[in-house]
């Protein structure tokens, strides 16, 4: 079954009660991997006038689940089992947009890369490396 961003946009905010409030959403879903967005929220901002790093590390994470499911279909099960970011620049306050990529598909592991960036700007603000382990099969 295909999922559209729309259907990946819910199932998250359904499975992550946390995101629901935060604008989260999937924008495309592209050969591979996805484009998500997290609306800009002045109280994700940390002293120092940035955008604070679990922020971004949530939108890292967030892409990655999407990513999965847009690849293998709605895969609730799936979780993170590891996760690795470097922050690289000083977003704007603006913005961020997340490309989630899958590196390789396994049977039971899924490896991603996440480049995240402020809207507007090809700057490469946070790189996030990532591995999902997938649910064993009828455990979906």
């Amino acid at each position: 079954m295909t999922l559209t961003p729309s259907d990946l946009t819910a199932i998250i905010r359904q499975g992550v009660p946390a995101s629901e409030g935060s604008g989260f959403l999937v924008e495309t879903v592209e050969a591979g991997g996805v484009l998500c967005r997290l609306p800009f929220n002045p109280q994700q901002i940390r002293p120092g006038g940035t955008l604070s790093g679990p922020t971004m590390m949530t939108l890292a994470d967030a892409a990655m689940y999407a990513a999965v499911m847009a690849q293998l279909g709605r895969l609730e099960m799936a979780v993170t089992q590891s996760f690795n970011i470097n922050f690289l620049s000083r977003p704007a306050q603006a913005d961020l947009l997340a490309r989630a990529e899958i590196l390789k598909l396994g049977r039971r592991t899924v490896v991603l890369d996440v480049k995240i960036f402020s809207e507007g700007s090809p700057v490469v603000v946070a790189h996030a490396t990532g591995t999902y382990s997938l649910p064993p099969a009828g455990r979906e």
